[in-house]
C-alpha cells in the first residue's frame, strides 16, 4: 500500500483519503517547509544541516525559556498545548470521581499551579525525609537510608535499578552501577578547560546557595558544600568515562549476595536488599565494581555527618524544582543558567504540564489516543516500518564483507525484531498511586513512589515483553536489545507544516522512514546492539572474521565523528557516540532504499521545485533540524551518546553517493569525503 495518498492531520483528530489533485492544490496554498527552511545563500556542500535549515534558524532565534529550537521544541509545544486542555478540563471537572484517571489529572496540575500553598509549605513536603536522615547515627543506618532513598527516586551514591538480565532476557535482574554525581558526568570534575572550571565553582555557590535555602547559617552552608563537592569528585575518580560505559560485557559482572557483600563490607548489603525491597535476592549484576570497592572505602573515609548532608543535598535536588520559588529559581539558575545558557524560565503552566506527563504520562495517554490520534496513525506508522525492514533484508543478502553464516543469523534477528508502534494495548494500573490537591511535591513523590514500587515489583516473575517504556505522546523512540523491539510511540506522525494536508513520500521516509524507523532498527546492529542475540541475550552471534569486519568499519565511524569541532577545542566523542553515528547512517541508507520504492521516486515526481531525491534528504536534515545554544551544546559533547544535530545530518549523508550526485558535491567542499573514507556498514 502507497503511503502518497493519505494526508496526516497531525493536529486534528481525522485522517483524510484526497486524491492527487488535492495534494496538488493544497501544497500550492501552503509553503512547502522544505523549500522555506532552505538557506540558499550557501552551497550544500559547505554544512547541508544549514544549508537545508538556515532560513528557518535566522527567522526562529533560540528563546531565553530554551536551550535549544527546532523541530523538537516545535512538535512538543503542540504535543504540550494539547496535554495542557486535558489538564485544564480535568482540574476544572469538580465532579470527577475520586481515584479516576480524570481527578488524578485533574488535582496533579491544580497543585502544581497553586503556588501559594507552595510557598506557605516551603520545605515542609521533605520534612519526613530530612527527618530520617537525621536519625542516620551509623554505617548500617546510613546504607539503609541510602537505599530508601532510591524508592522515592532520589538516588544518592550509586545507581539501582531492575531490567532483563542481558545473558537471559526471560529473567529479571538487580543492577547497581555507579553514580551520585550532582553534575552527572565525572569529566565535569577533572577537566581542565575555563569553561568546565568555572561549572566546578558555579556549583560550588550552588551548593552553598541551597544550603542556606533549606536553614543552614552561611558559615555552615559553606562548610558544607565543600564537603558534598569532595565526596562527589571521590565518588566521581572511581568512575567510568562515558565511552567506557558502552561495552556490554565489560559493563556486565553478575555476582551473587555473597560475592557482593565481600566487594562492599563496610555496607550492610542485608539492609541496603531489603529496604530496596529486595531481601530475598540471591544475585545481583554490578555495572563497575571498581566503582563500589571505591565507595566501599568512601563510606568510611567520609563521617556520617558529612553523609547526612550528602544526602540532604541529594533529596533536595531531586524535588528541587517542586518547591518553593527561591529553591526553584536557584535551581533553574545553576542547571538550566549556568550549564545550558537558559536566561529565563518556561511559564509555569509549562513546566508543570512537562510535570504532570511525565508523572501520569499513562494516564494522559488515554486521553491523548482517543481525542487526538489521527485515526489509522498505528496502521501506517507499522506499514512505513515493514518497508524499512523489507529493504533492511535486501541490504543485508547483498552485502560484501560478511559470511553466508552470519548473514543467515542478521536476517534471523531482523525478522524477529518487534515493533511496538503507536500506542499500548493495555495500560498500566496506577489506580493505588494517591493523588490530591494539597501538595504538589507530595503528589511527585507519590509517582516516584508508585514508580519505583512498579518496577520492583516485577522481580521474580516472568518478563513482561509487551511492557511499553514511552508514553504515545512522546516525540521519540528507542531499541530495547533486551527484547529485540523497537517502541514508535504515536506523536511520531507529527511533521511540523504538513498540518491538514499530505506529507508526501520522500518526507514520510526521510523523517519517519530514516530518522525513526531506520535508525532504531539499526541500533540491533550498532557497536552493542550487535552483541545481543534474536532473543535479546548477550551472545555472540558472529564469525571471527565477519566481527573483526563489522569492528574495523566501526572504527571508520569513530575516526569520522572524531573530526567534528562543535566548539572551538572541542570535539565529538567518536567512541562514546558511535551507536547512535551507526543508526543514523543505517537509518538514512534504509530510508532512501524505501522511498526508491514509492511511486514519488520512481516518476521523478517535482514537489515545491524540487526532485524527489533533494525532498529525500532535505527531509532528513528537518528530522535533525535543532539550533542550540553553546552553554548546552558543551554539555551535550560532555555527556551524551548522541552527536550534535549539525553532524548527525552532515555525517551520514557524506558518506551516501546519492547525497553527492544530488547536490553536485566535489571534491574541495567540506562535506566531500574521498569514496575510500566513506563508511559503509549495513
Amino acid at each position: 500500500m502507497k503511503l502518497k495518498h493519505v494526508t496526516l492531520l497531525v493536529a486534528g483528530t481525522t485522517l483524510f483519503l484526497t486524491s492527487c489533485k488535492d495534494k496538488e492544490t493544497s501544497e500550492l496554498a501552503q509553503p512547502d517547509p522544505l523549500a522555506i527552511n532552505r538557506d540558499t545563500t550557501m552551497h550544500p556542500g559547505e554544512d547541508f544541516f544549514n544549508y537545508a535549515n538556515g532560513s528557518w534558524f535566522k527567522k526562529n532565534p533560540i528563546p531565553e525559556t530554551e536551550s535549544s529550537n527546532g523541530i523538537f521544541r516545535t512538535i512538543g509545544d503542540t504535543i504540550n498545548a494539547q496535554i495542557k486542555t486535558i489538564c485544564v478540563k480535568s482540574s476544572e471537572d469538580k465532579d470527577a470521581a475520586k481515584g479516576s484517571n480524570k481527578q488524578k489529572i485533574g488535582d496533579f496540575y491544580a497543585s502544581g499551579m497553586d503556588t501559594l500553598a507552595i510557598e506557605k509549605a516551603e520545605i515542609n513536603p521533605l520534612k519526613t525525609e530530612m527527618a530520617r536522615i537525621e536519625a542516620v547515627k551509623d554505617i548500617s543506618s546510613l546504607t539503609e537510608a541510602i537505599a530508601h532513598m532510591h524508592t522515592i527516586e532520589a538516588g544518592p551514591a550509586f545507581n539501582f535499578y531492575l531490567a532483563q538480565d542481558d545473558k537471559n532476557s526471560t529473567k529479571y535482574a538487580l543492577f547497581f552501577t555507579q553514580g551520585g554525581l550532582g553534575l552527572g558526568d565525572r569529566d565535569y570534575y577533572f577537566n581542565t578547560d575555563t569553561e568546565t572550571t568555572n561549572i566546578r565553582k558555579e556549583y560550588v555557590k550552588h551548593l552553598q546557595a541551597m544550603m542556606q535555602l533549606i536553614g543552614q547559617d552561611n558559615a555552615s552552608a559553606s562548610k558544607n558544600a565543600a564537603t558534598i563537592m569532595k565526596l562527589e569528585t571521590d565518588l566521581a575518580k572511581v568512575s567510568r568515562k562515558l565511552e567506557a560505559l558502552r561495552d556490554p560485557i565489560k559493563n556486565y559482572n553478575k555476582m551473587s549476595v555473597a560475592q557482593f557483600k565481600a566487594l562492599v563490607p563496610n555496607l550492610n548489603v542485608d539492609k541496603m536488599l531489603s529496604t530496596l525491597k529486595v531481601a530475598k535476592a540471591d544475585s545481583v549484576i554490578v555495572g563497575q565494581p571498581e566503582f563500589y570497592k571505591g565507595l566501599n572505602q568512601l563510606a568510611k573515609t567520609y563521617t556520617i555527618e558529612d553523609w547526612k548532608i550528602y544526602l540532604k543535598w541529594v533529596l533536595v535536588d531531586s524535588y528541587a524544582a517542586y518547591l518553593n520559588d527561591a529553591i526553584e529559581k536557584q535551581n533553574f539558575k545553576f542547571f538550566s543558567t549556568v550549564m545550558n545558557g537558559v536566561t529565563k524560565q518556561k511559564p509555569r503552566w509549562k513546566r508543570v504540564v512537562s510535570r504532570t506527563d511525565a508523572s501520569l504520562g499513562e494516564l494522559i495517554g488515554q486521553v491523548y489516543i482517543a481525542e487526538y490520534l489521527p485515526k489509522g496513525t498505528k496502521e501506517k506508522l507499522l506499514e512505513i516500518g515493514n518497508n524499512i525492514r523489507d529493504v533492511y533484508a535486501d541490504h543485508i543478502k547483498k552485502l560484501d564483507w560478511m559470511s553466508p553464516a552470519t548473514k543467515q543469523k542478521a536476517l534471523n534477528k531482523l525478522s524477529k525484531i518487534v515493533m511496538k508502534v503507536g500506542y499500548p494495548d493495555k495500560w498500566k494500573d496506577m489506580s493505588s498511586v494517591s493523588i490530591d490537591r494539597k501538595s504538589y511535591c507530595t503528589n511527585v513523590m507519590n509517582t516516584k513512589k508508585w514508580e519505583y514500587d512498579y518496577m520492583i515489583a516485577k522481580y521474580g516473575k516472568p518478563v513482561d515483553r509487551t511492557e511499553w517504556g514511552m508514553y504515545p505522546q512522546t516525540y521519540n523512540a528507542y531499541y530495547n536489545p533486551s527484547n529485540n523491539e523497537i517502541c514508535v510511540p504515536a506523536c511520531n506522525i507529527i511533521v511540523p507544516g504538513f498540518e491538514g494536508r499530505m506529507p508526501d513520500d520522500a518526507v514520510l521516509y526521510g523523517i519517519i522512514g530514516g530518522s525513526t524507523f531506520g535508525h532504531e532498527i539499526t541500533h540491533g546492529f550498532d557497536d552493542q546492539g550487535s552483541q545481543y542475540d534474536e532473543k535479546g541475550n548477550l551472545n555472540n552471534w558472529w564469525t571471527k572474521e565477519d566481527l573483526e569486519k563489522f569492528k574495523a568499519k566501526t572504527k571508520l565511524i569513530v575516526e569520522q565523528f572524531n573530526k567534528y569541532e562543535a566548539l572551538e577545542g572541542k570535539f565529538v566523542n567518536g567512541d562514546a557516540t558511535q551507536g547512535e553515528n551507526i543508526a543514523d547512517l543505517g537509518g538514512v541508507v534504509m530510508g532512501y532504499e524505501a522511498f526508491k520504492k514509492t511511486s514519488q521516486f520512481k516518476n521523478n515526481e517535482k514537489i515545491a521545485g524540487l526532485t524527489p531525491n533533494e525532498r529525500f534528504f532535505l527531509a532528513y536534515g528537518y528530522a535533525w533540524m535543532v539550533n542550540i545554544k553553546k552553554e548546552a551544546l558543551s554539555q551535550q559533547i560532555m555527556t551524551d551518546v548522541h552527536a550534535p544535530a549539525q553532524f548527525r545530518i552532515n555525517g551520514p549523508l557524506s558518506n551516501i553517493p546519492e547525497f553527492y550526485s544530488t547536490f553536485k558535491i566535489k571534491e574541495g567542499d567540506k562535506m566531500y569525503r574521498p569514496e575510500n573514507m566513506r563508511v559503509v556498514i549495513w
